[in-house]
């Protein structure tokens, strides 16, 4: 017999949880399934783990470099991994048992643990523990199931270890030589990461530069400053075939040659988790990469079933998963009409110093045709960047010569992460540039320079 809810949720990544509250504290019975550990990519892979890891990276270059500020540090700064780990550890399970709590303490909501199936449009079988299942059914479900590491099929792959975002955080000893293939977000930030580790890092890019996706500028800029920390890039090449070596490491066969190195970490994607919810039975299509697509409201094709966070393809961020739940709760319990269609992108590189994004390219603009002013600042310019000694990078806003209003940002340089959102409130507002341009800001921060950057405006040529 089946158990009948008002309510499903699938996935306890970042919108999940704060869903399923949502709809129990509003008088839905709800069900709860999680197959894996709470609080899904972000609490446990992602975000909070490789942020724990960029703090320590972090440490040991401040260490490193101490004496420019004339503290003198003794002897070598070593890097104890099983000591970071350890420390990652007790970050992330807090994270995870704090949401699993929450969850079973909220009236109205029952956790089951296991994988969840649809068998129909409102029902879903869940394999727990023992191989028993246990019948669900709802006339709302919600999916937030989150994604997995891609690693490409490449003769050989099946004789060696390898890593992914995920495996390469139970490492308890540094790396002596690492390999990453891809050249995006999550390369980038590991790779920054071990270098200052200790590892010797070699980069794989397919392309001619690191993150494909950004301005030239912009993207140059990053590379120069993990060149200089001596992260290694080999530029227009990918490996075609691996085989182990003696020593337990692998040799990595190359377009442009051979590369020897003792680990090898693939940073080229993610797939989403949904190759095995049984969508087929409810009826619900996926795209070519596992998308499930949805509309505005995040509504897919099925009546009654709503895909939230990376599943959806509408921004794969833990910021977008989070706007998805407030979306649909705004909508499904308080009468709103708020849709992603409306959302202004916007997300960061946590390198360091980390680049931060908001709306438009420059690319983008200049693909448009619209007329467009634009202005550049470096980091130099910035008082707190001086102070710190960090200087590397720059600030650059687009703004519609016409409606004055911004089309996007970059902010590559010191809390740039922070100072960026200056940026997304003005735009959220629908403001002119002109409200955040006479704003009076804080000194010596360096927010106080975007006023500044936006009296630069010239016409993008």
């Amino acid at each position: 017999m089946s158990q009948h809810f008002d309510a499903i949720v699938i996935g306890t990544g970042q919108s999940g949880p704060a869903l399923a509250v949502c709809l129990g504290k509003s008088g839905r019975k709800t069900a709860v399934v999680e197959r894996a550990a709470f609080g899904g990519t972000c609490v446990n892979v992602g975000c909070t783990p490789t942020k724990a890891y960029v703090a320590c990276a972090r440490a040991a270059h401040v260490a490193r470099h101490a004496a420019d500020f004339g503290v003198q540090v003794d002897g070598d700064v070593r890097v104890d991994l099983a000591f970071v780990k350890a420390r990652k550890d007790r970050i992330i399970g807090a994270s995870r048992d704090g949401v699993e709590r929450w969850l079973r303490a909220t009236p109205n909501v029952t956790v089951f643990q296991g994988h969840a199936r649809f068998t129909g449009p409102h029902a879903v079988s869940v394999e727990v523990a023992g191989g028993e299942s246990l019948a669900l059914d709802a006339p709302e479900i919600f999916l937030n199931t989150g994604t997995r590491a891609s690693v490409p099929s490449i003769p050989g792959l099946e004789r060696i270890r390898y890593e992914t975002n995920s495996s390469i955080l139970a490492l308890e000893a540094l790396p002596s030589h690492l390999a990453i293939v891809g050249g995006s977000y999550i390369a980038l930030e590991f790779a920054q990461i071990f270098r200052r580790f200790g590892s010797r890092v070699t980069v794989l890019v397919r392309g001619a530069r690191v993150l494909a996706r950004e301005d030239e500028d912009v993207a140059l800029a990053v590379q120069e400053v993990m060149v200089r920390e001596g992260v290694e890039f080999r530029f227009g090449t990918a490996p075609h075939a691996v085989e182990p070596l003696g020593d337990g490491g692998t040799r990595i066969a190359l377009d442009d040659g051979v590369l020897d190195v003792s680990h090898l970490l693939f940073a080229t994607g993610r797939i989403p988790n949904t190759d095995d919810l049984g969508l087929d039975a409810a009826g619900i299509a996926r795209d070519a990469h596992g998308i499930i697509p949805v509309d505005g409201q995040l509504r897919t094709k099925v009546e009654g079933v709503w895909a939230l966070g990376d599943v959806n393809g509408r921004g794969a961020f833990t910021h977008s998963s989070y706007d998805d739940y407030q979306i649909i709760a705004a909508n499904l319990l308080d009468g709103g009409n708020r849709s992603a269609d409306a959302r202004i992108p916007a997300y960061a590189v946590f390198v360091d110093p980390p680049l931060a994004r908001v709306g438009m390219s420059e690319r983008a603009v200049r693909e448009s045709g619209r007329p467009a002013l634009v202005s550049t600042m470096p980091m130099s310019r910035v008082g707190r960047a001086r102070e710190r000694g960090e200087t590397d990078g720059f600030m650059k806003a687009l703004v519609d010569a016409q409606t004055k209003r911004i089309l996007g940002a970059s902010i590559f340089g010191i809390e740039g992460d922070e100072a960026i959102h200056t940026f997304i409130d003005i735009m959220t507002a629908d403001a002119p540039y002109t409200t955040l341009q006479f704003a009076m800001h804080i000194h010596p921060t360096v927010s106080e320079l975007v006023p500044t950057l936006l009296d630069g405006l010239r016409p993008l040529k």
